[in-house]
């Protein structure tokens, strides 16, 4: 019985030593958009982080560019300097003018933001970087905002992350970064008056937030690794002790 009990232990211990280490390095698999501080409200600014991994083996990510549907009506992108990159805000004309809450009229829209990378600043398979924008207004009819993503490597390929998620939940391969809005708050005014300078300062503070979840996330990281190791230990300790005790009642026999 106790030799039964010991392999059973060893194995649970090390089914949850294996999970700790796989765990440790899942979530950041993708390109995200991410949140730091308040969730945005419709109709009111927002500022985000898009994280993206570099994931090829052999070759650099080169350039990041994110969609911003134009029915959304997002008139007003600011994106923070990021050293040894290139940022590119891209406006269209809208086929049909978008009307605000505040019956401003919206004429062309922010469709796209490209970021590239100057000669030796691409990032490697090991590597992830954050690139930080602001804007708005976000739209009043819809739940969440979707941002179709197209990561571009250094020997041409070009990873897109578009793919909507199922309202069953399941992540598709390559799902497309989507942020959440809060429902307005009853009483609130309109914030384009205010908007930019709003966005402009939420964003200043992104970065030293984003430094915090970053050192968060390592941190979840290095303990689920030693959650792993602990696991490891424990259930390579049960099978020793296991083999002893057949062994020594092997020979008590």
């Amino acid at each position: 019985m106790s030799q039964h009990v010991f392999k059973r232990a060893g194995f649970l211990a090390a089914t949850v030593g294996v999970a700790g280490l796989l765990g440790a390095g899942v979530a950041s698999a993708h390109v995200t958009a991410n949140v730091y501080g308040s969730q945005p409200t419709k109709g009111g600014y927002a500022a985000i982080v898009f994280r993206v991994p570099s994931e090829e083996p052999n070759t650099a990510t080169t350039k990041v560019a994110v969609d911003f549907k134009a029915d959304y009506g997002i008139g007003s992108v600011r994106t923070k300097p990021l050293p040894g990159w290139t940022a590119e805000v891209t406006k269209s004309k809208l086929p049909t003018p978008i009307t605000k809450d505040n019956g401003t009229q919206i004429t062309e829209a922010v469709t796209a933001v490209t970021w590239t990378a100057q000669p030796g600043n691409e990032l490697k398979a090991t590597d992830y970087q954050e690139f930080s924008v602001s804007f708005g207004p976000l739209p009043t009819n819809v739940d969440e905002v979707e941002f179709p993503a197209h990561q571009t490597y250094s020997d041409g390929k070009v990873v897109d992350w578009n793919q909507p998620t199922p309202a069953g939940g399941e992540e598709p391969e390559h799902p497309a970064p989507t942020v959440k809005l809060a429902a307005k708050a009853e009483g609130d005014g309109d914030h384009a008056a205010m908007g930019a300078n709003t966005a402009s300062t939420t964003g200043e503070h992104t970065e030293a937030a984003a430094a915090t979840s970053d050192s968060t996330a390592r941190w979840l990281g290095g303990a689920g690794l030693l959650v792993g190791a602990i696991g490891l230990g424990v259930g390579a300790g049960a099978t020793i002790r296991a083999r002893k005790a057949t062994a020594k009642s092997g020979g008590n026999s």
